[in-house]
């Protein structure tokens, strides 16, 4: 058995709503269309020179008036114009043929029906809450003279031992707004004419938010070659 890490191939999207599909079989599925790519590869880090292998993928067009000159400097190397939202992905750029800079990734060259894909993007923010919305809490007793207490959590820790209040305690905060995966999620259909993945389930975030999905880390196996016709798409 390898030891070699590995890291599995994604792209970057944008949530576009969920909706329902139907099977031969007439049972009805949950699905989120996320909208993936057009991608733009704008860097390449290689191995010998860089010491590790990753691609930089750009998405969403930008005008070159909203670009700073330094990063418009770094765009123009692959001559595909500005992007609103670039990202790193670790992987084996050999096998998969993305060593080169300005190349198109699309969603039917990394993705295909029945993959297990993880979703990262960030959940909806839900603002101060409280422990009783903020983690499920039961709240305080409604009788026994509990007064204007209802939904406040109790006792936070001991005066004497420890003394002070537990690390990770449960208390009222800022609810959302963070970076959450999805794992193991399975893709029950690609639309590669209008650049959709219907995704099996609910995916982070809100409508139009942006998310990466990435082969399923669980179930990774190693970066494999295009198929023979994308060989020949990609090089006409």
């Amino acid at each position: 058995m390898s030891d070699k890490k590995v890291y599995p191939e994604g792209l970057l999207g944008r949530k576009v709503g969920m909706t329902q599909i139907f099977t031969e079989e007439g049972k009805c599925i949950p699905v989120t269309a996320v909208e993936v790519g057009p991608c733009y590869v704008l860097e390449v880090k290689e191995t010998g020179k860089h010491g590790y292998s990753a691609v930089q993928i750009g998405f969403v067009e930008k005008k070159q008036q909203r670009v700073s000159k330094p990063a418009l400097g770094h765009f123009s190397k692959a001559g595909k114009g500005a992007f609103y939202h670039v990202r790193e992905v670790r992987c084996d750029i050999d096998t998969l043929g993305w060593n080169e800079q300005g190349k198109e990734l699309s969603v039917g060259q990394v993705f295909a029906q029945g993959d297990v894909v993880d979703v990262t993007g960030v959940s909806k923010g839900r603002g101060f809450a409280g422990v009783v919305k903020r983690y499920d809490v039961r709240g305080q007793p409604a009788s026994r003279g509990t007064h204007e207490k209802f939904r406040n959590i109790g006792s936070i820790g001991n005066c004497k031992s420890p003394g002070r209040v537990w690390k990770n305690q449960k208390m009222p905060g800022h609810m959302g707004n963070k970076n959450v995966t999805t794992q193991n999620m399975k893709v029950v259909g690609v639309r590669p004419e209008d650049n959709v993945l219907l995704i099996k389930g609910s995916v982070p975030g809100a409508k139009g938010g942006v998310v990466f999905v990435k082969k399923a880390r669980n179930s990774y196996t190693g970066a494999t070659a295009p198929a023979p016709e994308q060989q020949e798409e990609q090089a006409a």
